[in-house]
């Protein structure tokens, strides 16, 4: 290793790069048609993110109430949400960057139903918005312009799925283009209404058929492009096919004669066929008929639908036969009744512009399918819950810089564990464990992921063999080793750091586990391979090499020192202890055999040791207690060498930084800290690229961020500010000595510099002042009259802070009056308007918050009082002049009394 030939610079600033929080929590969820952003709730909230980067564009202002329902238009140029107050409010979804400010709503109907609306549909022409509420009621609206077009009743019951039926595709079949709605309620009907009749709208048209076949609440609708077909499912666990082209004999004419003789026999739909699909369906959609599946025809006579339900997959159905084509996701066999309802599918939606499907998940998650390649393409996290521990991961090995640390791996309070992808936010989940996950490690530079768990094990997860060109497509971990054998839960895990390095092996030795069974176990992972073929495969059961009994309390920490020489442990039980590592390769038939022998013990904290580091460079360890202490201890007689205090609760996390000269830790009290271990000082208020150039935190409100180094950036900003300052300065004494006073005040103004526009002015009124001019100089009276709005309101602002001072008060109202003379009233309120634009232009949003009229009336309630008390000052000045006066005329008896004596006029 090349030694460094200096003393690295310390790192002394880390700025918030970027976070991820909560994307979903619950809720509706609707993804634009091009499938390029998402809009999902967390708690009452709307955001809208753009899917390819995981970026959140904007928020939308929110009632404080619960969203029911919400829909995007196909033009992808309105949201409508419904909330538990049973407003609508209409919202223009932005086509900008990222938003700062809320999206406030273009319109807000206060009352829209008698009851919570829990479905909603745009019509294809995104023209019309449908709403079904809990009383069995049924709206159309206009969604320009606000008003209620149709009304519905006589549901029976709650209205449970919406459909429009407007025909697209008109070379199939032979029947008039007109607007139809679909409905399904909670007493088990189907109804289709004719939205082209305009009669008795306001009091409740009539449907034209009710179909009847379900024997549970239908959840799903949909209508096939040319309006031939209808699906419907429900939580009967079947599927019904409808024909709406029945009776096509009867034409246009004939339906016109019929028209006004009672119900119209011509719309007749037929049930076709009942599929059992043996699941509650909650969703389902017909897909186009050139959409390309794999192992199917496409064709305008092929029906093809999706369903989502119960057993969280999407299955791909032939309408024609009622048979699975294929499965998207994988059906968990082995889960309990509360991970069953967790992974259930409450929603899925086609995408038919990136040819895929999307299922949300009870628990939170949001997964693309693609229907050509049948594989997840991308998988969103809505909610992390509190984050337990992390760690960086690469699964794509390679020497580059941009390789490494490309992923990042969480342990929640979940037996889930989430990678993701740093640069995209795509996120997997590795499903394996049972129980809370609670700790995770990385070897192999990253490539092998470990996690140990509440269910008395711990597992090894490898990346998979990418399938196709693109890496990016199919990535993943598989569960390729399990270690089994403890008889309480694995709080610490660690696995040997030299492999993966250059120059050393490349394939990992061993890994100790840490229980709250008080012992140490070490495996073996000479058998454990290192990517994974994703056929399912049974995971090695690694052996265990040695158990020791390592603490008298539960072992909360475990660090493998970066020679693979020493272990240490961090325990309940105050301690930290370093072991020496003995470990002898299997060979020649020879099993492989390890040991850990006691070499020291480190004691010195008041309360639990909760995590432990070795640094990379120097023979010295770092400790983090819930003593609220990080302590570095010497590796020779394992002496405390010096503790860090400044966190207000217990250490939970410490790590090395900068060639050993800096430590980071972070805390329960919600801060990460940066310690220089020389001052012993906190210069800046977790897991750490190999590089050191990325930190991460996460936390129990589930947020996870990204902190990057940016002391060289900050520096470098700092020296050219005080360059461009040095620079600015010269060019204002040039301009002084120019008598260039236009150039001078105007580049005091732009550097926020009242003091040299207060030495300027009282230079001009003191030094060979011009009586002709009101301020003293004819050309600053020139400038005053000439100046910008902005720059007069800056100038405004300036004298009223030195209207405050007895002392500058003199300059200020001497300013002032040059300005009321020499501009008008109208002047000065667009000055205010002006700056006011300007400020409001700066913050990257419109005008809003203290009006311009508003700023100058603040301007003059402040500058009179003290202008009041100035005057009260000077006419008091003004009689004490006289009393001096008298008491020097009493005491020279008349002495003075035929000279003449100045008088100075006030």
């Amino acid at each position: 290793m090349a030694v460094p030939l200096g003393r690295p610079k310390l790192k002394t600033a880390f700025k918030n790069a970027r976070s991820v929080g909560p994307l979903y929590t619950s809720g509706p969820v609707a993804i634009t048609l091009d499938g390029n952003k998402i809009v999902t709730c967390v708690s009452e909230e709307i955001l809208l993110t753009e899917i390819s980067s995981g970026l959140e564009i904007c928020r939308f202002a929110s009632d404080t109430n619960t969203v029911n329902s919400l829909c995007i238009t196909p033009s992808s140029s309105h949201l409508l949400v419904f909330t538990a107050s049973l407003a609508l409010r209409v919202f223009e979804i932005p086509t900008s960057t990222p938003l700062k400010k809320l999206v406030h709503p273009l319109r807000v109907i206060a009352r829209a139903h008698e009851a919570p609306v829990h479905v909603c549909k745009t019509d294809p022409t995104s023209t019309y918005l449908a709403s079904g509420s809990a009383d069995g009621v049924v709206k159309v609206w206009n969604i320009r312009s606000g008003y209620v077009t149709h009304v519905f009743k006589g549901h029976g019951g709650i209205v449970s799925a919406l459909a429009f039926d407007y025909p697209q595709d008109m070379s199939s079949v032979a029947r008039e283009q007109k607007m139809r709605l679909i409905t399904g309620s909670a007493d088990t009907r189907l109804r289709i209404f004719d939205l082209s009749a305009t009669s008795n709208s306001a009091t409740g048209g009539k449907p034209e058929a009710v179909l009847e076949g379900h024997y549970s609440v239908p959840r799903g609708l949909d209508v096939s492009l040319d309006g031939k077909w209808l699906i419907s499912g429900g939580r009967d666990s079947v599927v019904l096919l409808w024909d709406l082209s029945s009776n096509l004999a009867l034409t246009a004419s004939t339906v016109g004669k019929n028209k006004g003789k009672g119900k119209n026999k011509a719309f007749t739909p037929t049930l076709v066929k009942t599929i059992p699909v043996l699941e509650r369906v909650e969703a389902l959609g017909i897909l186009r008929p050139d959409e390309d599946l794999t192992g199917s025809s496409s064709g305008s006579d092929v029906i093809r639908f999706y369903t989502g339900g119960e057993k969280g997959v999407v299955k791909i159905w032939d309408g024609k036969d009622g048979n699975v084509l294929f499965t998207l996701g994988r059906e968990h066999t082995k889960i309990s009744d509360d991970q069953e309802e967790q992974r259930q599918i409450v929603d899925v939606m086609y995408l038919p512009s990136t040819s895929s499907v999307v299922s949300v998940h009870a628990d939170q998650n949001i997964i693309f399918h693609s229907l050509s390649t049948q594989s997840l393409t991308r998988q969103l996290i809505g909610y992390n819950d509190e984050i337990v521990d992390a760690t960086f991961l690469s699964p794509k090995f390679s020497s580059e810089l941009k390789d490494r640390d490309s992923h990042l791996a969480l342990a929640t309070n979940s037996s889930l564990i989430r990678v993701y992808d740093t640069r995209s936010c795509d996120a997997r989940l590795l499903d394996g464990h049972t129980d809370v996950v609670l700790a995770l490690d990385q070897g192999v530079a990253g490539r092998l992921l470990a996690s140990g768990s509440k269910d008395r094990s711990a597992r090894l997860w490898a990346p998979l063999k990418p399938k196709s060109e693109d890496p990016g497509l199919g990535w993943g971990y598989d569960c390729v080793g399990v270690c089994e054998g403890h008889a309480e839960s694995v709080g610490a895990i660690a696995i040997s750091k030299k492999a993966g390095n250059e120059g050393e092996l490349d394939h990992p030795q061993f890994m100790f586990t840490g229980s709250q069974d008080r012992t140490i176990k070490m495996w073996d992972l000479a058998g454990v391979q290192l990517t994974s073929e994703g056929d399912d495969a049974e995971p090695l059961r690694c052996k265990s090499l040695c158990t020791h009994k390592a603490h008298d309390k539960d072992i909360n920490a475990l660090d493998v020192s970066p020679n693979d020489r020493l272990l240490v442990s961090g325990s309940q039980d105050r301690t930290a202890k370093i072991f020496s590592i003995e470990y002898i390769p299997g060979f020649g038939g020879n099993a492989p055999r390890g040991e850990l022998k006691l070499i020291g013990t480190c004691k010195g904290h008041k309360r639990g040791v909760w995590s432990v580091r070795f640094s990379r460079t120097e023979k010295i360890l770092a400790t983090g207690s819930g003593d609220k202490t990080v302590k570095l201890w010497s590796l020779d007689d394992f002496s405390c060498l010096k503790t860090f205090e400044g966190h207000t609760n217990s250490v939970l996390r410490v790590d090395f930084l900068n060639a050993g000269l800096q430590v980071i830790s972070t805390s329960s009290d919600g801060l990460v800290k940066l310690w220089d271990i020389k001052e012993e000082e906190c210069v800046w208020a977790l897991a750490v690229s190999n590089d050191e150039s990325r930190i991460v935190s996460g936390a129990a409100d589930s947020v996870v961020t990204f902190w990057e180094d940016c002391t060289e950036e900050q520096d470098e900003e700092k020296e050219a500010a005080r360059a461009s300052l040095v620079q600015k300065e010269q060019d204002f004494q040039n301009y002084l000595a120019l008598n260039d006073y236009r150039k001078a005040i105007q580049l005091a103004l732009a550097m926020q510099q009242p003091g040299r526009l207060l030495s300027l002015f009282r230079n001009i009124q003191t030094n060979d002042a011009d009586p002709t001019s009101i301020t003293g100089r004819s050309s600053v009276d020139e400038v005053i009259r000439t100046i910008g709005g902005s720059d007069l309101a800056k100038l405004l602002q300036f004298a009223r802070d030195w209207n405050t001072n007895a002392k500058t008060s003199r300059v200020a109202q001497g300013v002032l009056h040059a300005i009321v003379k020499l501009r008008s009233a109208d002047d000065l309120m667009k000055a205010f308007g002006d700056e006011h634009s300007e400020a409001a232009f700066a913050e990257g949003g419109t005008s809003s918050g203290t009006k311009p009229g508003s700023a100058l009336k603040d301007f003059v309630d402040a500058f009179i009082p003290y202008t009041e008390r100035h005057l009260s000052r000077m006419n008091k000045l003004v009689q004490d002049s006289y009393m001096v006066d008298y008491i020097l005329s009493e005491m020279d008896d008349g002495t003075f009394d035929d000279m003449d004596v100045d008088t100075v006029a006030v």
